[in-house]
Order: C-alpha cells, then sequence, then structure tokens
C-alpha cells in the first residue's frame, strides 16, 4: 500500500516570503489585552502585541523569512501528497479537507521542510503550519521531517523543527501514530552522527507531536505563552474531576518545572538560534 504520492510541485508565489503576512483588516484585536493595534505595527513586530507581548500564530510562509536569512530557505519534498491510506470519511471525505486546507494554507501539507541559513550557518529547517488541518501529523508529515533529518546527517548540518500542531491525524489512524516512532529514529541517528537538534515549540504544540521529536530537543525553546502539552487542559480536568494550577501547560510552567530550556520572545529567537548552533560548534 502507498501511504504517500508524488505530484507535481505547488508553484512559488512570487515574494511570498519577503514580508511578514497579516490580516488585510487596518485594525487587528489582540486576543491577550483587547488592546486594537495597527495592523502595520503588528506585522513590523512579527506578530507579537506591543502592548501584553501576546503572540500571534504565524502560518509557514510567514515565520521562515523571520527566522532565516533572506532568500536562503529552499523548500524539499514539496510534491509529497497523502494517498489516503484508509479511504477515510467522516462528515466529509479525507481527500476533500486534503484539498480545502492546501487551498487555504498554500502548502501541501501540515510541515514545510527545506535547506536554510540562519545568520549564514547552514541548517535543516522544518516549520509547522497550523492552518493545514491543526498542523497534524499524517504519514506525509513524518516523511518529510524524517527526510530532512536523514538529510542532515548526510551533509552535516544541525536540524530545527519548530513545531505547532495539535498532534497526531486521525484521519490516518496507526499510519499516522507510526510517524512518532519514525521521526524520533531519525533523530536519535542525528544525535549519533553527533549533529545538534534543536526544537522550537510555538503555540499549540500538543498530542503525538509534543509527545515524541518536540520534546527531544538537545535544547528546547519556547515561545511566550505557548500551550504545551498532551492533552489539552480540559480534557485532564474532566478525567482527572480537578482545577489545573493557574498556567498549566504553558510555556512559562514548563519552564519552571524543567520541561524547557527557554523562552524566547519572536523577535529574539533567530539571534538566540545562531548563538545556540555556535555553541554546538555550528559554522558558516
Amino acid at each position: 500500500m502507498s501511504w504517500f504520492s508524488r505530484r507535481k510541485a505547488p508553484k512559488p508565489q512570487a515574494e511570498s516570503s519577503d514580508r511578514l503576512q497579516m490580516p488585510d483588516d487596518i485594525w487587528t484585536k489582540c486576543p491577550g489585552c483587547s488592546s486594537i493595534l495597527y495592523t502595520k505595527d503588528l506585522r513590523r513586530t512579527f506578530g507579537v502585541c506591543p502592548k501584553c507581548n501576546y503572540h500571534f500564530r504565524l502560518s509557514a510562509d510567514q515565520r521562515i523569512p523571520i527566522l532565516t536569512d533572506r532568500h536562503s530557505f529552499v523548500e524539499m519534498d514539496a510534491e509529497l501528497r497523502t494517498s489516503d491510506p484508509l479511504n477515510f470519511k467522516d462528515s466529509k471525505r479525507y481527500k476533500e479537507r486534503l484539498r480545502r486546507a492546501e487551498k487555504k494554507s498554500s502548502y501541501s501539507e501540515a510541515v514545510v521542510t527545506g535547506r536554510a541559513r540562519i545568520l549564514d550557518i547552514p541548517v535543516m529547517l522544518g516549520v509547522f503550519d497550523f492552518s493545514f488541518l491543526g498542523g497534524s501529523m499524517g504519514s506525509v508529515v513524518g516523511e518529510k521531517l524524517t527526510r530532512m533529518i536523514e538529510h542532515g546527517i548526510n551533509e552535516r548540518r544541525p536540524v530545527i523543527i519548530v513545531s505547532a500542531s495539535g498532534g497526531a491525524r486521525m484521519q490516518e489512524g496507526i499510519f499516522s501514530l507510526m510517524q512518532m516512532a519514525k521521526v524520533s529514529a531519525a533523530l536519535s541517528r542525528l544525535g549519533k552522527a553527533g549533529l545538534p537538534y534543536i526544537s522550537v515549540l510555538t503555540d499549540p504544540t500538543t498530542g503525538g507531536v509534543a509527545a515524541s521529536f518536540a520534546m527531544l530537543g538537545d535544547v528546547i525553546l519556547a515561545e511566550p505563552k505557548a500551550l504545551i502539552g498532551f492533552a489539552g487542559p480540559r480534557v485532564i480536568e474532566q478525567t482527572i474531576r480537578q482545577k489545573l494550577p493557574e498556567g498549566f501547560q504553558r510555556a512559562e510552567f514548563l519552564l519552571e518545572h524543567g520541561m524547557v530550556d527557554r523562552i524566547v520572545s519572536r523577535g529574539d529567537l533567530r539571534d538566540e538560534l545562531a548563538k545556540i548552533l555556535q555553541n554546538f560548534g555550528a559554522v558558516h
């Protein structure tokens, strides 16, 4: 059974990675402090509220130019598509959901992988796009990440994965759950090759992604107030029938309890990644 298939790669969108794409409205309301923000100002701060530091969710298109040197990102495996191994249907056919997600996000899957440079340091970079079916991990997501890691081993490049995911994709059942072990095994080979893996957790990073490679980084960074965990707070409260501590599963709570190494604001992330890579011995 073929788990994924090749199709013609999508046409690149002109200048799509040159600037931050925020909503077209003139004004944007901040979910954190309810301030009404001038959207052009929000673009200049990379989607971070200047009043309360709330970090808006970004698409892969928006995030990649913030992290990488100008025009340095070269996408890999853009042609891979899932072949719907279970022929899944609930209220809609899985294939129809995939078509709508691709149209909405402009990408073929929930993760974008490729080669890039960060302050002239060559890296392999994977960035999740939450707008594609909640950043869920199916067989193609696992395959793209595994191939990226293997290229990193062969080319002696560090690996960085920026996670934003609701977890494994239920429409692919066991095939999606297998990706947890598959990507984790590839990262183990990366570590044995003496190459660093940096995991960046953004809002939200949950489910099977959080339970596998997202928490396996040699260094784990997180954006402020990012939701990070396996099951959601509501599910946990309903299961244990207890009120959870304030801020439970937020990046600050995980930092306090030793699950995250550092919380880094979005505007400082590229410099922080470069410093960490230099400390690991990564060279230009």
